[in-house]
């Protein structure tokens, strides 16, 4: 994890290698099967964009007719015939905009929902430790601002090229139908327009990855000077102005990107406005020369010139979305990147069933060293719990004590040897199944914003709250609870900071208690409760620990005297087992610990 700086402003990150590789590889056909599901409705959004578009077309033919003959005739009849089809061609066209509009937003929104979800759902099956290497306020960005950010293209790109396109086709073919030599000095501005749109485009695509890179860092360090314990922080070392100052570079540097990324370009797109606009003049001026006076009536060239000022919109239109398309790519980029992360702890292939479990646990000659790390944090364990028997693992600070917890609950996979439950390997088991049968309780208590109720429930959502009482007494917690106004509706307040630290341990042991797992690890679980406060936990969980297979993990050998065995870790290896009798009359490492 990215280490707290407060106290420097950071400047703008630069662009990696793999950053760079990544964008290059995605592929329009991605995108494209994001959409494989929709066809259905595409398709009539294609159809309504055809009929759209076609139905349009009659309207510079109706105006030649009134300029041509409803008006020098004066044939009244005619007038109102003529003026009645172009109002209803507008009606019509109106309407098929409008259903148009509500499907094309809708299949956007579900392909919005889908990519979502599925960046969501497959970061919940990451692993411990991409988490710890990935800072939280990145996470959110791609979640939130990167797919935030396609919002537009996805839900209006599929749609726009079709509309522009026909359009753009149908336009042109009533444009030849009228004079096919007009038609040839409208269309001689597309090479230079197509030019500099793939200029424009890249120069988008780029500042547009850059953006999002910053707009991550921002949200980081929202991430940690907002935060309960970030506000703390900066509040205790005075370095809230520093913080103020980051925070500020980094938006100061969002307000020159934003620029950059509206005005790219621009002058030369402007220049393409000034050509299109230009042409009518050159129309009337072909028009009126000697070798072409009186070819073409009034009509005609009025109901011309009306059709290639709609073609114009069309025509920047589809250059306009191949500019979005083509800078929405580094935002695509980044969620592909992060759908693409292989997991590291995965559900098995054939997940075997625990129909009845005893809890008996085994570490066969494990071993687990972390990502980007030589020195293995846990080495050749060994170690067999009986079912409804306890262990305890005790050694110094930094000895793997929490390592060995978090490969038993499963949150790595050892590097060599195996885990087991009543024979059956842990790499075996779904991971919900396994959640069901091994509890942990952790010394990193962590509520939710909510209620005390939601957040025992949060472990057992169907729970009664005669079972959330019953938890919460054998946790020695019910009393306080019910004594206060609102009793197990009171929220906790961020991360729970609204109650001590051996409250909120005791609200966390509650709510692992509420599973009733078979194998219950104590992850220096009373370590932040007091001397009194500690014996009476303790004794709910002897009483509780009765049938039930715990590993306790503890600095203070106070509470794990009574444990049937007791394995002490030195550098990631067990290097004594015994009771504490056992251990004492021994004279190792143990009796020095507890003298």
């Amino acid at each position: 994890m990215e280490p707290n700086h407060p106290t420097r402003a950071r400047g703008p990150r630069k662009v990696s290698a793999a950053e760079k590789e990544q964008a290059k590889r995605v592929s329009l056909a991605r995108i494209g099967r994001l959409f494989t599901e929709h066809r259905g409705r595409l398709a009539v959004v294609v159809l309504i964009i055809v009929a759209s578009s076609v139905l349009s077309m009659a309207s510079p033919f109706l105006l030649r007719e009134v300029i041509d003959r409803a008006l020098p005739q004066r044939d009244t009849r005619l007038l109102v015939w003529l003026v009645l089809g172009m109002v209803a061609v507008a009606a019509v066209t109106s309407a098929l905009g409008v259903v148009q509009t509500w499907l094309s937003t809708k299949v956007g929104q579900l392909v919005m929902h889908r990519l979502r979800t599925g960046v969501f759902t497959h970061l919940q099956r990451q692993s411990i430790g991409f988490f710890t290497r990935t800072r939280t306020g990145e996470v959110q960005s791609r979640i939130t601002n990167d797919i935030g950010g396609m919002e537009a293209v996805v839900t209006n790109t599929a749609t726009s090229i079709a509309s522009n396109l026909t359009t753009a086709i149908a336009t042109a073919v009533a444009m030849a139908a009228l004079s096919w030599r007009l038609s040839l000095v409208s269309l001689v501005v597309l090479p230079p327009a197509i030019y500099l749109t793939r200029r424009v485009a890249g120069m988008r695509r780029e500042i547009t990855a850059q953006r999002q890179r910053e707009l991550a860092d921002l949200n980081v360090t929202i991430e940690e000077g907002l935060s309960v314990s970030g506000v703390r922080l900066s509040k205790t070392m005075g370095a809230g102005a520093a913080l103020i100052d980051r925070f500020s570079a980094s938006s100061e540097r969002l307000i020159d990107l934003e620029l950059r990324s509206e005005l790219a370009g621009r002058w030369r797109m402007a220049s393409m406005s000034i050509i299109f606009a230009a042409i009518p003049a050159v129309i009337y001026l072909s028009a009126g020369l000697p070798m072409t006076a009186g070819a073409l009536s009034i009509g005609t060239l009025v109901a011309f010139t009306s059709l290639q000022a709609g073609l114009f919109r069309p025509l920047m239109g589809l250059l306009g979305v191949g500019v979005a398309l083509t800078s929405s790519l580094a935002l695509f980029a980044r969620i592909f990147e992060y759908l693409d992360l292989p997991v590291e702890v995965a559900d098995p292939a054939r997940p075997r069933p625990l129909p009845d479990v005893r809890g008996h646990l085994r570490l066969e000659d494990v071993t687990f060293s972390y990502p980007g790390t030589e020195a293995a944090a846990v080495a050749g364990v060994t170690l067999d719990v009986p079912a409804g028997s306890s262990l305890a693992v005790v050694g110094e600070t930094g000895s793997g004590k929490s390592t060995l917890a978090a490969l038993i609950a499963r949150l790595y996979d050892p590097t060599a040897g195996r885990i087991t439950i009543d024979g059956v390997d842990l790499r075996e088991l779904r991971l919900t199944d396994l959640a069901s049968v091994v509890g942990v309780v952790s010394q990193e208590t962590y509520l939710l914003h909510t209620t005390i109720r939601e957040n025992l429930r949060y472990a057992k959502p169907d729970a009664t709250d005669a079972e959330l009482e019953s938890a919460a007494r054998a946790a020695q917690i019910h009393d306080l609870i019910a004594a206060l106004p609102d009793g197990y509706d009171t929220v906790v307040g961020s991360r729970g900071h609204r109650f001590s630290g051996g409250e909120q341990q005791r609200i966390a042991i509650a709510r692992t208690l509420l599973r009733n797992p078979r194998i219950l690890i104590l992850d220096e679980a009373t370590s932040a409760l007091d001397t009194e406060t500690e014996r009476a936990v303790q004794r709910a969980f002897d009483t509780l620990s009765e049938g039930r297979t715990t590993i306790t993990i503890a600095h203070r050998l106070s509470t794990v005297r009574d444990a049937d065995q007791i394995a002490v870790l030195h550098h990631g290896r067990v290097i004594e087992q015994g009771n504490h009798a056992a251990l004492l009359t021994a004279a190792g490492s143990y009796a020095t610990l507890a003298s």
